[in-house]
């Protein structure tokens, strides 16, 4: 089984790379177990550094390279009939602290019944679809804060959010 350690910033030679895709949930993991297209299984040990965007890469220390890409995965996309109901969407959803995706066009966050009716709410439409999931980074990772997580903790998520 080959170990992937490293993260990359950049690779010059990006010809032969294998490539895998993962979900949103498993890009978030240092640690986790794969097979490659071609058959052969992987496991990671990674520096705890953030999410693994897609297109990102990551080595062994052999010096074998991978590239990670977005797994298309079940998510719910959110469409308006102007920008400014998917910009309101977009101000609601985000002040529930959820990993969102934000394209020019429509919004998209992990299956989630009640903030859907509450989108729905607002007069938006609301559908599931299966999508590569790349969430905003949110204002903390520019800042170098590895550690600050902005989704809710197991005990916020039992006894609700303080601020809604």
């Amino acid at each position: 089984m080959k170990i992937y350690t490293q993260r990359l910033e950049n690779i010059e030679d990006q010809q032969n790379v294998e490539s895998i895709e993962l979900t949103f949930d498993r890009r978030q993991k240092s640690r986790f177990r794969a097979t490659l297209n071609s058959g052969i299984d992987i496991g990671t040990d990674l520096p705890r550094t953030g999410i693994l965007r897609s297109g990102s890469y990551i080595a062994t220390e052999q010096g074998d390279i991978l590239r990670i890409d977005a797994k298309a995965e079940r998510v719910m996309k959110v469409s308006a009939n102007n920008d400014f109901d998917l910009l309101k969407a977009a101000y609601h959803l985000g002040n529930r602290h959820v990993p969102l995706m934000l394209t020019p066009t429509a919004l998209y966050f992990e299956p989630d019944h009640v903030l859907a009716e509450m989108v729905k709410g607002l007069g938006l439409t609301v559908s599931e679809t299966d999508h590569p999931f790349e969430p905003e980074s949110g204002a903390y990772a520019q800042h170098g804060s590895a550690n600050h997580d902005h989704r809710l903790s197991p005990i916020k998520a039992i006894h609700g959010h303080a601020h809604h």
